[in-house]
């Protein structure tokens, strides 16, 4: 599993000229599911991204996490995340779970997440999607799980 966050000062998804969701400060999450993930991973990521310290105290430090600043999430499903690009030109899709157990996992994600109390909105799984951000430092990191 693997989930880019960019810590945020708001973002939104697009599907087909409308705006599907939206978010202010917070994280927008990109998920990526892999052959072979499962409830563990789960788990172990949306605790890891709940108690991650990313945003700034007040000696602009980063030692606060989403749940100190009551922010919100805009959990968005990327398959591409797996793609393996160390070959040729094209990259490779292999490492992605099937559609059927990366929904599926990516749906139990949401509401692990949303068992911390963080407000969460999301895109929509499998379709095409204008993902926007106000990228905050920027501030970006890959959690692989």
């Amino acid at each position: 599993m693997k989930v880019l966050i960019q810590r945020v000062k708001n973002a939104s998804v697009t599907i087909e000229n409308e705006i599907y969701s939206n978010i202010n400060q917070g994280i927008l999450a990109l998920v990526g599911i892999e052959k072979g993930d499962g409830p563990d991973e789960i788990q172990k990521s949306a605790k890891k991204i709940a108690n991650l310290r990313i945003f700034p105290d007040e000696n602009d430090k980063m030692n606060r996490s989403i749940l100190d600043i009551n922010g919100e999430m805009l959990i968005v499903s990327q398959f591409t995340l797996c793609g393996d690009c160390k070959k040729g030109t094209r990259p490779s899709f292999d490492k992605s779970a099937p559609p059927e157990i990366a929904n599926k996992l990516y749906e139990d994600f949401v509401v692990e997440i949303k068992k911390y109390g963080i407000k969460v909105q999301t895109g929509k799984f499998g379709a095409m999607m204008d993902v926007s951000l106000v990228n905050d430092g920027p501030v970006t990191f890959m959690i692989e799980m």
